[in-house]
């Protein structure tokens, strides 16, 4: 994690897994990287302890008994503003939109590194205190990356991903509109050096390869059939 300044309140997270021992390992594991950790059981124990504290972000198991994540994430969305990061046994494509559309932040498989884990804890709370989505915003987050759009610089926490001059056009021009499809006839339009429509899925192929975990199932460029790609941000 980032150094804390003196005086600077530690993160405060809610591990809520019905696993008792991936619970007390998640909880040992990022207390030693300088978080707070509360944990919950399941997700009757994570209301009752939600009733009383504030958390800067919840990281939430899908399957569990009674209640599951998905259910629990829908109503974390109607009542509180802490972010969720979701955890599960399920690595399907199913299973992650279900996810995100329930209002999740971010979606983790297990098995898992702990290492990729605080790295999207850290993404996480690095959009929270900076805000993102806010009116004259001009970078775009997506996963562990932000993109500039000023810049057109795309980083992957600190470090700088290296984009080929139309790979950062194209990347723009998804990145003004997230959440919009945008026509591969526009795609071309935006660089001399695309040539055609059809290199377009070349350069898709070749941006996924930077960003997507896995880029033949990718999460945050898709394709919309019939019409072209989309960014979608978290």
């Amino acid at each position: 994690m980032t150094a804390l300044q003196p005086g600077e309140e530690r993160p405060h997270i809610l591990v809520v897994d019905d696993d008792t021992r991936l619970r007390e390992l998640l909880k040992r594991f990022l207390t030693d990287q300088g978080l707070r950790v509360t944990t919950a059981g399941d997700a009757a124990e994570a209301r009752r302890t939600l009733a009383g504290v504030e958390f800067d972000l919840i990281v939430l198991d899908i399957m569990m008994p009674g209640e599951d994540g998905l259910e629990l994430t829908r109503w974390l969305r109607q009542e509180r503003r802490a972010p969720v990061l979701l955890l599960t046994a399920m690595d399907e494509v199913d299973s992650r939109i279900a996810g995100l559309e329930s209002g999740a932040d971010d979606y983790l498989a297990k098995p898992f590194e702990p290492r990729e884990l605080i790295l999207r804890i850290q993404a996480i709370l690095r959009r929270a205190a900076a805000g993102a989505g806010e009116p004259g915003n001009q970078r775009v987050f997506f996963g562990e990356f932000v993109f500039d759009l000023a810049r057109t610089e795309l980083r992957r926490g600190e470090a700088l991903v290296h984009l080929t001059a139309v790979e950062a056009q194209l990347l723009s021009a998804l990145a003004r509109n997230p959440g919009v499809p945008v026509a591969r006839e526009d795609l071309a339009a935006v660089s001399p050096d695309i040539g055609n429509q059809r290199s377009i899925d070349v350069q898709m192929t070749r941006l996924r390869r930077k960003i997507e975990r896995d880029p033949k199932m990718p999460r945050y460029l898709l394709t919309v059939r019939g019409t072209g790609y989309v960014l979608e941000p978290d």
